[in-house]
């Protein structure tokens, strides 16, 4: 295999999993640990990657990671973290649903429910759902990000306006330790804002993975939030502040 194309799978590699080590790339592609360091060193230079003590992580911080990569990102704490939050949703109930992978997996969870109604800003939560043939769909409108089937802009937070739902069920790109959602892109953020504003409870489904990451625009405090559903307990001084904010937090272990 060439450097060329072998530095092309290590980039697919670490977009999937976030980080790789020098040890178990040179295992995986078969090569020395000062060839990997060389491929390292030169997606690096790219500005692909950021090299940290024994390996190196994706560069983060003003875009996201590819749609089908987040996706497969902790896909199995994402389902315990949605079985989890479903158990929390009751029948007969409306909901707010946005945009990510976390809050798909949510909407699998709720396959089951009966007499929900969901408004939606992401076009394969409404696909996921429209197999339950109990919920009301309504999706909101807006301009089609067709890197991830997300509706946002001004006529999408226009659409959440119209509504005053029971829970919310978010998502977000990352998370930092004082306790901020963050994302991306500054138009889904009004969305999610005017989510927040518009549910009478809101529940934050995440892994906590994303206190790994960062972006740049922030939605919303843990304070504003009712319920977190993570797959590992917050940072300790995290956890003793929902406390006092009166944020609930789940952990699905």
């Amino acid at each position: 295999m060439g450097s060329g194309l072998r530095r092309n799978e290590i980039l697919a590699l670490m977009r999937a999993e976030g980080k790789a080590s020098v040890e178990a790339l040179a295992e995986r592609f078969d090569v020395t640990v000062q060839t990997i360091r060389r491929d390292l060193g030169e997606l690096a230079n790219e500005g692909k990657i950021d090299r940290v003590h024994g390996g190196a992580t994706i560069r983060q911080g003003v875009t996201n990671i590819v749609y089908e990569e987040r996706r497969k990102l902790n896909a199995e704490a994402k389902e315990r973290i949605a079985q989890m939050v479903s158990d929390h949703v009751p029948t007969n109930v409306s909901l707010f649903i946005n945009i990510g992978t976390t809050t798909e997996a949510v909407a699998h969870a709720l396959l089951d429910h009966e007499n929900i109604t969901v408004v939606t800003n992401d076009i394969n939560v409404a696909n996921i759902l429209s197999a339950n043939e109990s919920c009301e769909i309504i999706v909101s409108g807006g301009t089609l990000r067709r890197s991830d089937g997300g509706l946002v802009g001004d006529l999408a937070t226009q659409m959440i306006e119209q509504f005053k739902v029971d829970i919310a069920i978010i998502g977000a790109s990352a998370l930092d330790e004082e306790g901020d959602l963050l994302d991306f892109d500054l138009r889904e953020v009004r969305v999610s804002k005017s989510i927040i504003r518009h549910a009478r409870k809101v529940y934050l489904v995440t892994d906590a993975s994303k206190f790994e990451r960062t972006a740049p625009v922030r939605i919303a405090s843990f304070a504003e939030l009712d319920a977190i559903f993570i797959d590992k307990p917050l940072p300790h001084g995290l956890q003793a502040r929902c406390r006092e904010w009166g944020t609930d937090v789940f952990v699905a272990d």
